[in-house]
């Protein structure tokens, strides 16, 4: 998530790109969704899933006009070049000049109310990709961009620590079980870390010698330059919507024949904290948007397309959680749900049981790499300055293993993957999600007005155009840290 501008890539039809971003949303907090809703009730997760949904599709119309303002003003910058250039060349002045102004700064102090009348079209149309790195830097100040860098930095760690831990949690479930039952983990069993595994090692020995592993393997690709190949990233979406399909598929027909064990509560409250945090993890998206939106080939019906897809991926959370939470009893809910299909009473075919246990292995191996070069790039750019370079050392020792330390410590600490989404979601998501998408529209409308005039229309401006959308979801944002600070403070004194 590099600050720049960057190349919009090969172009894609509308519903490409909706396929595209329902990959994107659709990932590993889907997969601790279901415990989730049990802890806090049917009814209470219901209502909560839907309106973080709206949130969520609020705060992506806010990005998408930021981007189309962001474009807009870099194309007048362009022309305003192009036309000194212009000028410059020519050996005689005319009364034109007066138009063309000395500066972006100058520019942005005076509304060009011809341009609207002739180019306004055009002019929002988004085609160079502006990352929100670069959105930050053009529409907020010092402090603001460096508040947003950190609450990006604060994301991505926690994404990685939520990989760290669920790879080698998977593969400890999956063969610990093997190692004590040829069938898997059965219905009422209730495993702690200081149980046996293998021998004389415990199933905690297990997963800290996993974690050690996937460090070793995917770690060095931290100090390098990877990308995610169009090929891995079919690979990895095929596996997703296999898995996701079995797993639904299963619960329904167990639930069909009346072998149903879950009995779920209308609400319980206790569970609330980390509910609201798996779904904000689970609509995360808007950090992703620019490369999502940009190559879309034809963006005049794009609002309805965001919403049909927000309409699609709350159909399949609610799918997927409530066949789970119906088909299994809330207390057998495992943080990884793929997990509870490595029974045999549910799952009779040991191949599935395979797949579905080892399945966030293949789809987070192979993510790993790409977030933590995210990440350590994001700290080179926090901490760039014009026109300077750092030493090697720095570049390619220090800023690797201040990315990679971290996650792996809190992993090595803790493989509590609902606690883990939901504190990320909970603090680093909603400034992602809500503060940063809020205060982007609210400083591009102002600076649009600045530039262009008063009453220019934004052709992808959001359908939520008044202030009172802004306000509210700031004082929703900030009423999430306080309620959930508040629930850890509480808890924990009960404690």
């Amino acid at each position: 998530m590099a600050g720049e501008i960057t190349e919009t890539g090969e172009l894609y039809s509308p519903y490409v790109g909706l396929v595209y971003m329902f990959n994107l949303i659709v990932g590993t907090g889907a997969l601790t969704m279901p415990k989730a809703f049990a802890t806090a009730g049917w009814l209470v997760s219901l209502v909560l899933l839907v309106f973080l949904g709206f949130m969520s599709f609020v705060t992506t119309t806010f990005v998408v006009e930021a981007m189309a303002a962001a474009n807009a003003q870099l194309r007048w910058k362009r022309m305003e070049t192009h036309q000194e250039e212009e000028d410059d060349d020519s050996s005689t002045a005319s009364d034109s000049d007066v138009l063309i102004q000395d500066s972006y700064e100058r520019a942005e102090k005076r509304p060009i109310l011809s341009v609207q009348r002739h180019g306004s079209p055009n002019l929002f149309e988004i085609t160079d990709r502006v990352e929100m790195g670069q959105m930050a830097s053009m529409f907020f100040n010092k402090v603001g961009v460096n508040l947003f860098y950190f609450c990006i930095i604060i994301y991505l760690y926690g994404d990685l620590a939520i990989y760290a831990a669920a790879v080698p949690f998977s593969l400890m479930q999956v063969t610990c079980a093997l190692g004590n039952d040829s069938c898997g983990v059965e219905a009422d069993a209730k495993y702690n870390d200081t149980d046996l595994c293998w021998g004389p090692l415990h199933r905690v020995d297990a997963y800290r010698i996993y974690l050690a592993v996937f460090t070793l393997l995917l770690g060095p690709f931290t100090f390098f330059d990877v990308q995610k190949t169009k090929y891995l990233q079919i690979l990895t979406s095929l596996m997703r919507w296999i898995a996701f399909t079995i797993m639904i598929v299963l619960a329904l027909v167990r639930i069909g024949h009346g072998r149903g064990e879950g009995h779920p509560p209308l609400a319980d409250f206790s569970g609330v904290r980390n509910l609201f945090g798996v779904c904000v993890y689970s609509f995360m998206c808007q950090h992703s948007l620019p490369s999502l939106v940009t190559p879309v080939s034809s963006k005049r019906h794009l609002t309805r397309l965001v919403f049909l897809d927000y309409v699609l991926i709350l159909a399949f959370y609610g799918l997927l959680s409530f066949t789970a939470i119906f088909c299994f009893r809330g207390d057998s809910l495992l943080d990884m749900y793929t997990l509870n299909f490595a029974r045999c009473d549910v799952v009779g075919l040991a191949a599935v049981r395979f797949f579905l246990g080892l399945f966030p292995v293949f789809t987070i191996s192979t993510n790993f790499p790409i977030i933590a070069v995210t990440l350590r790039n994001n700290w080179k750019t926090l901490f760039h300055r014009e026109g300077g370079t750092y030493p090697w050392v720095v570049d390619r020792v220090v800023f690797p293993t201040i990315t990679l330390l971290p996650p792996v410590l809190v992993a090595f600490c803790t493989h509590d993957l609902e606690s883990l989404v939901g504190i990320t979601g909970a603090y680093a998501g909603t400034g992602i999600q809500y503060v940063i998408p809020a205060f982007l529209v609210y400083l591009c409308r102002k600076d649009t007005q600045l530039a262009f005039g008063y009453g220019t229309v934004n052709k992808h401006g959001s359908p939520f155009r008044h202030t009172f959308w802004v306000g509210f979801v700031l004082l929703w944002a900030f009423s999430c840290f306080f309620f959930v600070t508040a629930n850890i403070v509480l808890s924990e004194t009960k404690l």
